[in-house]
């Protein structure tokens, strides 16, 4: 089984309770479970990680870096600013997709609308909730 990484950074810890309007009512534990399930599904091993520190989740990315891993990545609000995850993103030589639950490009909030992820992605999913998790490993699986 190849070895991917889903990698959810800060907030999406409290998935099910903040903003369900929004993100919906599935909690991270339940998304976590389900990216397994469909990851085995596809002959992926997958691991799903979430925090709320930066540079934790630019260590995980320099160790996918170095591991050649596959990730599919929602950075969240870090997705619109952070110069060191564009960074992290720049040095993966395994595919990365990057995935949102709504669609940033239609919140109203205008810093939402741009991504330094996008450009180091081999996909972007965005909108469509929890299920973009799903096409993300698809997408991979199929890479």
């Amino acid at each position: 089984m190849s070895r991917v990484l889903v990698l959810n950074g800060p907030n999406l810890g409290r998935l099910g309770r903040r903003q369900p309007e929004i993100y919906g009512h599935t909690t991270h534990d339940e998304l976590a479970s389900r990216c397994v399930g469909w990851g085995r599904a596809l002959g992926l091993d997958v691991e799903v990680r979430q925090t709320n520190h930066e540079g934790e989740l630019l260590d995980w990315l320099n160790d996918a870096a170095d591991e050649q891993c596959p990730v599919a990545l929602n950075a969240a609000a870090w997705s619109h600013y952070s110069w060191a995850l564009y960074d992290a993103c720049a040095q993966l030589t395994a595919p990365l997709v990057e995935v949102h639950i709504s669609d940033p490009s239609q919140r109203p909030e205008e810093f939402r609308h741009t991504s330094v992820i996008a450009p180091h992605a081999a996909e972007v999913i965005a909108g469509a909730g929890i299920d973009g998790y799903r096409l993300a490993l698809e997408f991979l699986a199929d890479a």
